[in-house]
């Protein structure tokens, strides 16, 4: 394959990011899989781990044949399997959840920089792997009560089209605010039920890290997780809808890491460009513009926070270099 047909750079770039993604995850389920006493739920994040170990063997037999190093990612050193349970029981599925819908966003966009057959295939691959995985979580919460349904609505018996610029306003304190349409209640129910994991997510990962600067990270991220949740609550209560989230009670007392600080960052990281771009969608697609300025200022909030954590990884030396262009001009001056 070498000889043959080297892959892009854009596959290379892809590759090697669904390779840190991958190995992360296949840490993070050893570690679940460990401490979890639910056998359906083990059957679950076992299932994953074989077929994504399968990828990332096959990612890395094509980074030896295309003489590309092998990149560090995240191995045994980056999880404590000893550690004991930081949380409760249901919390690894509903990550698990969150993880795969990060994954078929991702899948999505490599898909489109991918030129070759071997390429494509692993994408294909992964995406059927994550789509299946992704409903198999789904059915899961929904038998165990422990996901909430997004709030019912009166079905429409006929297609209407806007009349009025009015439809758009949502500043103005003397105007009526129209009832939210599904699009901006299903985004602001998402934005709730996203939030809440990453609150319960990250207040584990505050209460047993070592590094100082990283303890004040990982506070600060659990803030800002509270205030996208109040944030988009109180959006709904406005309009006389009511939310009833999960609870975020499910990290334990154990302040002891079952992860290293270097992929607790790196997953933060990872949810941070989630955010950015689920904040994104919220702002492009919610017509109400108070709803839309809302969420374009939480992506704002998202991207200083996600640069700051990025800072911190670069200061520890945890954050991988992508592989890059050659430097020509350095190259002339040498």
């Amino acid at each position: 394959m070498k000889d043959k047909n080297p892959i892009s750079s854009s596959e290379l770039g892809t590759l090697w990011l669904t390779y840190q993604e991958k190995t992360m995850i296949l840490r993070i389920l050893e570690y679940f899989i460990e401490k979890s006493d639910d056998q359906q739920a083990k059957n679950i994040m076992g299932g994953l781990w074989q077929q994504l170990s399968y990828y990332v063997t096959k990612i890395k037999k094509i980074f030896q044949e295309q003489g590309v190093v092998i990149p560090i990612g995240f191995n045994q050193e980056d999880v404590n399997l000893e550690a004991p349970k930081l949380y409760d029981n249901g919390f690894d599925i509903m990550f698990v959840r969150i993880l795969k819908e990060i994954s078929m966003g991702m899948y999505t966009l490599n898909m489109n920089m991918a030129y070759q057959d071997e390429i494509m295939e692993i994408y294909e691959g992964l995406t059927s792997v994550t789509q299946k995985v992704y409903k198999l979580s789904t059915l899961y919460l929904l038998e165990k009560g422990i996901l909430t349904l997004p709030p019912k609505v009166t079905m429409p018996k006929s297609s209407e089209f806007i009349e009025n610029k009015s439809y758009l306003n949502g500043f103005n304190p003397f105007n009526d605010k129209r009832a939210l349409n599904d699009i901006e209640l299903g985004y602001l129910h998402h934005g709730i039920e996203t939030n809440n994991i990453g609150m319960q997510l990250i207040t584990g990962f505050a209460q047993c890290a070592e590094d100082k600067e990283v303890k004040q990270y990982f506070v600060k991220g659990k803030e800002l997780a509270k205030k996208q949740i109040k944030v988009f609550g109180d959006i709904l209560l406005e309009s006389d809808v009511q939310f009833s989230a999960t609870s975020g009670s499910t990290v334990t007392t154990s302040k002891v890491a079952p992860f290293s600080q270097k992929l607790m960052m790196f997953c933060i990281y990872l949810l941070n460009g989630f955010g950015i771009v689920g904040s994104s969608f919220g702002t492009i697609f919610s017509l109400r513009k108070d709803v839309s300025m809302k969420t374009a200022l939480i992506a704002k909030d998202i991207y200083f926070y996600a640069d700051e954590g990025v800072k911190i990884m670069i200061k520890n030396g945890w954050l991988e270099e992508p592989p890059q262009m050659e430097d020509r001009p350095n190259l002339i001056k040498k």
